[in-house]
């Protein structure tokens, strides 16, 4: 009889093993997940028979970073069958991206995935607060509560749906907030939108947002739209807490009636003046942003409000979409029907997901977003993608901060202005740039104007961004004409804020440039958040011989360049970046080189 074939082990460097007859095949979805240190990330190991019969599969995970460690529920299964992985981490665990092995120890071969597990991943950019996910999931149990004790669903009008508007009402009150309750008497189910507005900003400008707070009647809505309610109200309450200078009005609320066709909302704005109308200067949708096989999708991503939503997540590199599905079938359609500007997020609902979405974001190609959409299975904690709503909550304060913070901070805030280099020669006819870095020296940050005098005549100055953060830096560019004259000029770079400072930049104009500056292109560079760059030197020949200074635009958060061409420093945020550098010789010939810099 012919022998036992031999178990199939792949060795180093090979993904896969030739079937021995019983074979399977094993995936990670999500394959991949962002959380900060200390916390845990869930995923789904699934396993499918490939050929011949079922076999025990034991699970192990290697090249996790350190502090972390790795849970299977349960550890071995039948081919055929999944079991979820938990990946904790510590406060200790560095930040940065690990390619996590997944390994099935089957009985005939061995197989595996591999699951991207970012840490430190998903916190948000510099002077916007941090949503901590555990309170919007409090909310969400709160809600899922709600309908368990009211026939299991949260339909508006229902028990549940009065409940879930209750507990909303009570949190806005005891921060602070002015909660009005209205009554949608033209809703197929009569029941209440709620609204609460933070006291400060110019009332003459809102910033609204909003979401639906009822269910269908098929279950309790945790996804649809649970996620967008809490997610809206915690960033609320972060709001209270911090109580930042407002220059704009922000306003929230509460829908009802949405299932049953945007009732709620389309009341709502029937309900204003066209004055009020006209004070709402954008609306920002939140429907289902939580969905367990998301995508990344944000409402009018290329409208002046949808910009700032896809600026946070360019940031965390998910390459954010359009959502095509949702168009015209959430709330923001009410109020973009009135002619106010609108966007907002979403996950995603019944719409399968494609291959290229699942390459880039992780999940299953071809599945729905959320399978339970509009079913009994909508329900917390188990229809609830953590890292989505994670994310989604601090897009949500990313945006409030942008849109509607002002610029009057606390009194006893101060900033200092400082420019890097603080002089430069150029020659007539051509331009050199400058680093302006502003730093909070007191109290709260605060934006600052720049302005530039004391230019050369046909010269002209220009800055981006044109203002800033106290805490962040804008690039200065000076642009000479032919006809600018020779000589020495001491421009005077003044930021104002809610107080003023000036730095001087010196600034000498020689005759028309001559010769050719040629920098040497050091192709692409890469570096991982919290690990200190190896010094990358950049080089350049100027063809006159003159001595060489150097500035760059483009590079990661965290490294900068040395006159000298010597970029440096610790990365702070993740990001594929385009970095130009450009060199400048005495005499003004400039040359430039442009590389991508990708930091994991």
């Amino acid at each position: 009889m012919p022998g036992t074939p031999s178990r199939c082990r792949p060795q180093s460097g090979e993904a896969t093993c030739a079937a021995t007859g019983n074979d399977f095949t094993i995936s990670v979805s999500p394959a991949n997940g962002s959380v900060k240190p200390g916390e845990s990330a869930t995923a789904t190991v699934n396993t499918v028979i490939g050929s011949g019969a079922a076999q025990t599969v034991r699970f192990t995970a290697t090249g996790l970073p350190t502090g972390a460690t790795a849970t299977f529920d349960p550890s071995s299964v039948q081919s055929g069958n999944s079991s979820t992985v938990r990946i904790a981490t510590t406060s200790s665990t560095p930040e940065g991206a690990y390619d996590v092995k997944i390994t099935g120890d089957g009985t005939d071969v061995d197989k595996s995935a591999t699951y991207r597990l970012t840490v430190g991943g998903s916190a948000p950019p510099a002077g916007v607060p941090d949503i901590d996910v555990n309170n919007v999931k409090a909310h969400l149990a709160a809600l899922q509560q709600a309908a368990d004790n009211n026939g299991g669903n949260r339909r508006a009008g229902s028990a549940g749906h009065t409940a879930s508007v209750s507990y909303i009402e009570q949190k806005l009150r005891d921060a602070g907030y002015t909660v009005a309750k209205q009554r949608c008497t033209s809703c197929q189910y009569p029941s209440d939108n709620l609204t609460a507005d933070y006291p400060g900003g110019d009332t003459s400008q809102v910033i609204m947002l909003g979401a639906h707070l009822d269910s269908v009647s098929a279950g309790p809505g945790s996804n649809d739209n649970g996620s967008g309610s809490a997610t809206i109200l915690e960033v609320a309450l972060r709001l209270a807490k911090d109580k930042p200078s407002l220059a704009k009005h922000v306003r929230f609320g509460w829908w009802t009636d949405e299932e049953q066709g945007l009732n709620g909302s389309e009341y709502y704005v029937g309900q204003l003046s066209s004055t009020d109308r006209s004070k709402i200067k954008a609306y920002l949708n939140f429907d289902m942003v939580a969905s367990p096989n998301a995508g990344y999708f944000i409402n009018n991503i290329t409208s002046t409000t949808g910009k700032v939503l896809k600026a946070f997540y360019d940031g965390l590199s998910l390459q954010p979409e359009e959502n095509v599905e949702g168009v015209g079938r959430s709330d923001d359609a009410s109020f973009k029907d009135a002619g106010i500007p609108t966007s907002g997020v979403a996950a995603g609902a019944s719409a399968r997901k494609t291959t290229t979405q699942a390459q880039k974001w992780g999940g299953t190609a071809n599945s729905a977003y959320d399978s339970c959409y509009h079913s009994a299975c909508d329900k917390y904690p188990a229809n609830i993608n953590s890292t989505v709503l994670d994310r989604a909550a601090d897009a949500t304060a990313y945006a409030v901060w942008n849109l509607a913070v002002g610029d009057a901070p606390p009194a006893g805030s101060d900033f200092s202005l400082a420019l890097n280099p603080g002089s430069g020669s150029v020659a007539a006819g051509s331009s050199v740039q400058t680093s302006v870095g502003t730093t909070t020296s007191s109290g709260d940050p605060q934006s600052v104007q720049l302005s530039a005098t004391g230019l050369p005549s046909g010269a002209t100055a220009s800055f981006s961004p044109s203002s800033v953060t106290s805490g962040s830096s804008s690039t200065l560019t000076l642009a000479t004409t032919a006809a600018t004259a020779a000589g020495t000029y001491q421009v005077t770079v003044k930021g104002t804020g809610s107080v003023s400072h000036e730095a001087t930049y010196s600034l000498t104009v020689t005759g028309t440039s001559t010769g050719t500056v040629t920098v040497q292109n050091p192709g692409s560079q890469y570096g991982f958040v919290g690990w200190s760059s190896f010094p990358l030197q950049i080089r350049a020949t100027s063809s006159s011989g003159r001595p060489i200074t150097f500035r760059a635009t483009g590079l990661p958060a965290g490294l900068s360049i040395s006159a000298a061409g010597a970029v440096t420093g610790t990365p702070t945020r993740q990001g594929n970046y385009t970095a130009t550098v450009t060199g400048t010789d005495s005499g003004g010939a400039v040359g430039t080189a442009t590389f991508a810099y990708t930091i994991w």
